[in-house]
């Protein structure tokens, strides 16, 4: 049975290596309560009661990796600066084995998230987003060189602040570990970087992602019927498109769309009982997703841990993290998952 294989799976994940590559930013809350309007402009006076700093972005992924039982390696650039500092912090605090580029004329990235009475009333981003100096892009290339060789899996965790780029992935696909072999590459994409992807080894958009860079609208709230032929037809453009070995398109409340190749496909239906928030639940999937395969699991098996891992998240408020704890006790409480295979060839 699917579900008997992946409980087994979970006790093979501890210790298993995988390395992000990708960009590394800092997530900062600032909590407290509105009780008047400011009278210097028609705005809401907030009265700070709370504030905590959590990594975000691929050092989500990262602590991920790590709360699985995984061991996690990130390559990726922060700023000279206090929000640098207290990125490392905390990835050194999680346990992340870190391997950043500090680049003076870049700020890191950092996303201020002011929440008044449970509910963001605003959103403030720190960054720089352009592309990277030819010096830094070299001190990263050695970084990878270096990481790759004890490392069989990588993820590419790409949200378009500029680490993700043509030198990068071109390394990437030429690499070789100390096996000889070059690492799988796993990759959570942003659409606009779509042709940087060429030849990777899994490709993880949400639907959303998926639809823009096949340039095919996925029809996520419609019937069965429809949902299937757009997956279908969306997964076949980026599979033309890009050239990828494997796909997986996330869809939410309708589980995951899982191409083993241009010829298999198969929906995994949602784990999730109660959505409080899909914040991260990308990174969980693709977190989940590569540890699952660095323990010698199959796609379907690995995809359908990645599932429940993320049905544990995104019952949580903000970004979060899935225990092996907690992913037992997920599989217990739901029955072996019904996999519908979209191609309609039994």
């Amino acid at each position: 049975m699917i579900t008997d294989t992946v409980r087994s799976l979970v006790d093979r994940l501890r210790g298993k290596r995988v390395m992000i590559v990708g960009d590394v930013m800092l997530d900062h809350y600032t909590f407290g309560s509105v009780s008047r309007i400011s009278p210097e402009a028609p705005v809401p006076v907030l009265q700070v009661e709370n504030e905590r700093y959590l990594l975000g972005g691929a050092g989500n992924v990262a602590q991920n990796i790590v709360a699985l039982g995984g061991q996690a390696t990130i390559v990726g650039v922060r700023g000279n600066d206090q929000d640098g500092d207290t990125l490392t912090a905390l990835m050194e605090s999680a346990g992340i084995q870190t391997d950043l580029a500090c680049d003076d004329r870049r700020r890191t990235t950092c996303k201020t998230r002011i929440i008044a009475q449970n509910q963001q009333i605003v959103r403030v981003d720190r960054e720089h987003s352009e592309p990277l100096d030819e010096h830094v892009v070299g001190e990263l290339l050695e970084k990878i060189s270096r990481a790759v060789q004890s490392h069989d899996i990588v993820i590419i965790s790409d949200y378009g602040k500029g680490m993700v780029n043509t030198a990068i992935m071109d390394a990437l696909r030429s690499s070789r570990g100390a096996s000889g072999a070059r690492p799988l590459l796993l990759v959570d994409p942003k659409p606009q970087n779509y042709d940087l992807y060429h030849g990777v080894d899994l490709l993880t958009p949400n639907a959303k992602e998926a639809s823009e860079g096949a340039n095919v609208g996925i029809s996520v709230g419609a019937g069965a019927p429809a949902l299937r032929e757009s997956v279908v037809r969306a997964g076949l453009a980026l599979f033309q498109r890009l050239h990828c070995a494997h796909l997986l398109i996330t869809l939410g409340a309708q589980g995951m769309a899982l191409f083993d190749n241009p010829g298999r496909a198969r929906r995994i239906p949602t784990f999730a009982r109660t959505v409080f928030d899909v914040t991260g639940a990308g990174d969980t999937v693709i977190a989940a997703m590569a540890l699952g395969l660095a323990a010698g699991a199959d796609l379907l098996h690995a995809s359908v841990l990645a599932n429940h891992a993320a049905g544990v998240v995104v019952g949580q408020v903000g970004a979060a993290t899935a225990s092996p704890e907690e992913l037992l006790q997920a599989m217990q409480e739901h029955p072996a998952p019904v996999v519908e295979d979209l191609l309609g060839q039994g």
